[in-house]
């Protein structure tokens, strides 16, 4: 008898779990399902990996199939809102295999896919919705859904939420949804603005800490290179050769410069993709899957990749060039060594990347091992351009694939430029985070 056997979940549940190899839960599941199957508020803190979306799946799907009746036409009875359409993508697949064999409805409307289609899917309504913030108040506009038959409410990655600038969006959403309801906050990390939703979203919460914020996983191991900027991309391929048969995620900071380097390395022999703001919801998806399977090893991503993919088999991530908030890096990292397997975190750093690898090692407090090179010295430190957030030329982007709202008939894409059926504009003036998905 496994630990989920013990908790009172459904056989149907519990014998589901089993098929899909669960066996024993997690940390973070084995103090937050009781809890939310109490019908307890739950506040999860853990860091990526650490199966944070079956610690609210799974006491949500169990209460669900005790509901009677059927959702009202355009009614949803549950809400999972989500900061990124990947994240929304892996949360909806999750769900759905719990839910699998079950009468329960799952759906996922998310910027970037055709609105008229998800309005079809919501007419009769769900059960369950996997949603981003700004296409929900799209639908919500054109009255193509109701939240006030909801009675479970997830913000999941909410601190990725906050920093994207979705604050006064789920402000709105919450509003429409009963007051009545259990709400599960899971959040990687803990600014300062957490307090602040949790005091509003959340009622009497139980606050559950597996790990502290800006720690990476256990199995992870970490180095960086100090190595000029126009050495990066030999040096990148030198170690990328060591392990051609080994899936890499590669992270850049901007859209250009990702689908460059992917180029590169697709005329240096490997078999390479790349996933950012510039490419189609419908290229995306191709990337991922194409990496799930192996078709292709290296993966080429901007932040839109540091949250939400889930495979647990990537051996190596690379910092290609590092985040200008440090939180992404512990992200960036937790893509690999998931599910409790080793892997390592290599990071590159050119004399202009030293503020940021100094803030990375302040967040995480460690030091990272040097693989090569030595730290630079503030001579050899290039100044920052003044104006523009500084580092990175750019403050906190607010557009990572959030899949927000189109302006009428066509939107803008995460990164701001118009595509049809796109994301939402989300740029802060003057600012904006050049990686935006």
């Amino acid at each position: 008898m496994s630990d989920f056997d013990m908790m009172g979940l459904p056989a149907a549940l519990v014998k589901r779990l089993s098929a899909m190899g669960l066996k024993e839960p997690t940390p973070i599941q084995k103090q937050a399902i009781p809890h939310g199957l109490n019908g307890r508020d739950v506040m999860g803190l853990a860091q990526t990996g650490t199966g944070k979306t079956a610690a609210f799946g799974i006491p949500l799907v169990a209460q669900m199939l005790q509901m009677e009746g059927r959702p009202s036409p355009k009614a949803v009875r549950g809400l999972v809102l989500a900061p990124t359409r990947e994240l929304a993508t892996q949360i909806s697949v999750n769900l759905r295999q719990f839910a699998e064999s079950t009468p329960l409805k799952v759906a996922m409307v998310v910027g970037g896919q055709n609105i008229n289609t998800q309005i079809k899917r919501l007419h009769s309504g769900v059960d369950l919705l996997v949603a981003t913030p700004g296409r929900l108040l799209d639908l919500l506009d054109r009255k193509a859904v109701r939240l006030d038959e909801a009675t479970f409410l997830v913000l999941d990655e909410a601190d990725q939420m906050l920093d994207m600038g979705f604050i006064h969006d789920l402000r709105k959403i919450s509003q429409l949804i009963p007051k009545s309801r259990q709400t599960f906050l899971f959040s990687a990390t803990m600014p300062k603005l957490m307090n602040e939703i949790a005091n509003s979203y959340l009622n009497s919460p139980i606050r559950i800490e597996v790990s502290p914020p800006g720690k990476a996983a256990d199995k992870v191991t970490q180095e960086v290179h100090f190595i000029a900027k126009a050495e990066k991309k030999a040096l990148l391929v030198e170690l990328l050769d060591k392990h051609r048969d080994e899936r890499a995620l590669v992270f850049g900071r901007t859209k250009h410069g990702c689908e460059k380097l992917m180029k590169d390395l697709v005329k240096a022999g490997f078999k390479a993709a790349s996933i950012h703001g510039n490419k189609s919801q419908g290229q995306r998806d191709r990337a991922i899957e194409a990496f799930k399977s192996g078709e292709i090893t290296v993966l080429v991503a901007t932040d839109v990749a540091a949250r939400g993919l889930d495979i647990p088999d990537v051996k190596h991530v690379y910092n290609y060039e590092l985040p200008n908030v440090p939180d992404n890096y512990v992200h960036r990292i937790g893509r690999t060594a998931r599910a409790g397997k080793d892997g390592a975190a290599i990071a590159f750093c050119a004399p202009d990347e030293m503020g940021e690898l100094k803030d990375i090692q302040k967040t995480m407090k460690i030091a990272i091992p040097v693989a090569s090179g030595r730290p630079w010295e503030a001579m050899e430190i290039p100044a920052k351009p003044k104006g523009r957030g500084g580092r990175g030329g750019g403050g906190r982007g607010r557009g990572q694939g959030g899949g927000g709202r189109p302006q009428g008939a066509s939107g803008s894409a995460p990164g701001g430029a118009s595509k049809p059926g796109g994301g939402r504009r989300r740029r802060r003036s003057g600012g904006g985070n050049a990686s935006s998905a």
